[in-house]
């Protein structure tokens, strides 16, 4: 394959939730952390990933704050559309939308990451991609469950369920964009609610591959993990370069 014809990669940051759970008075991806907005720890980081094309960022058509805060983002490798929906979905359906409509190929990668997934790593991203670009499906950083889970009713628990099986799932989630397009307007289609990318491939009968992702990948989520963020960004700033 050549340069024309290789499939390019892109990355796709849904950005248009309102972070209701972390208690923030703004969107959660636009709280100060270590000196700068959540989101431009995430951009940073996928800005060093050579092999990315382009990072589209997709916002709230009535988002007043990313422009304001991160002036400089837009250029050649950085693109932002205001399609965000209801859902993450939608947000990311719209995203697809935007990066077929700027020049992307229904079979070039898509890279949908967390905003809220600040702690990323260059290095994660390239372990994701150097497993998924051969592979017919594609797939997703995910940790395998160490933690006893618990079924829960009315507050109490209802059993205990194996964990031997278990992943949690992570971002980046990596898929062609034609597949995840489809996949997303028939899981859209019907109602099905899916809460992440591999989800609505998994509705379609494909199984996305597991790639081992990283601990230290947090969704900062709940107000305590702010504090959490703030603490392991500081202390990856006082790593020797």
């Amino acid at each position: 394959m050549n340069a024309d014809t290789e499939p390019r990669c892109y990355a796709l940051l849904p950005c248009a939730g309102v972070g209701s759970r972390s208690g923030a008075a703004l969107p959660k991806q636009y709280v100060q952390i270590a000196g700068r907005p959540m989101v431009a720890h995430t951009l940073a980081a996928l800005a060093d990933v050579p092999r990315l094309t382009a990072t589209l960022v997709v916002l709230a058509s009535d988002d007043e704050h990313f422009e304001t805060l991160l002036p400089a983002f837009e250029g050649e490798r950085g693109w932002v559309c205001k399609r965000g929906g209801a859902t993450r979905a939608d947000t990311v359906s719209g995203g697809l939308e935007e990066l077929l409509a700027r020049g992307a190929r229904r079979d070039d990668w898509v890279l949908v990451h967390d905003a809220a997934r600040c702690l990323l790593r260059p290095a994660w991203v390239e372990r994701l991609m150097a497993a998924c670009l051969s592979d017919a499906v594609g797939g997703l950083l995910a940790l395998p469950v160490a933690d006893t889970l618990k079924r829960a009713e009315a507050g109490r628990v209802a059993e205990t369920l194996p964990r031997a099986d278990k992943w949690a799932a992570q971002t980046p989630q990596m898929f062609r964009i034609g597949a995840l397009h489809d996949a997303l307007a028939r899981a859209l289609g019907s109602g099905l609610a899916v809460t992440d990318e591999a989800g609505a491939i998994e509705a379609t009968g494909r199984r996305p591959l597991l790639v081992e992702g990283d601990a230290a990948n947090l969704k900062v989520t709940w107000p305590s993990d702010f504090t959490l963020a703030e603490r392991l960004l500081a202390e990856r700033n006082e790593e020797p370069a």
